[in-house]
């Protein structure tokens, strides 16, 4: 039996160009984003030498506008907590350890 190529066009993917984001856009919602990191790392700075001791590595999720944080071992459970105030608010999450990262970098 011999398997014979197929002679159809391939096709790219459908472009919607209404769909696509203005780069100025971008650029503002990156710039959002990093504001919010930066409140959220401030307050992390803050809070955290209080915390660190007691609490090694427990997850800790901001609430940058407000400045609300809540902190559990579990990731999970942390991020409902701040869920259950802020169900659709920006959320940051930084672990309680000497660099406030929580994965393998």
């Amino acid at each position: 039996m011999t398997h014979t190529k197929s002679v159809r066009p391939r096709r790219q993917g459908r472009i919607f160009p209404e769909y696509t984001i203005p780069p100025e856009e971008l650029a503002r919602r990156e710039a959002q984003k990093n504001a919010r990191c930066q409140k959220a790392r401030r307050v992390f700075d803050h809070v955290a030498p209080t915390l660190i001791d007691n609490h090694y590595n427990w997850f800790m999720i901001i609430e940058p506008n407000s400045e609300d944080y809540f902190i559990d071992p579990d990731e999970d459970v942390a991020m409902k907590k701040a869920r259950q105030k802020y169900p659709r608010g920006w959320v940051v999450i930084f672990r309680l350890n000497e660099t406030g990262t929580c994965g393998k970098i």
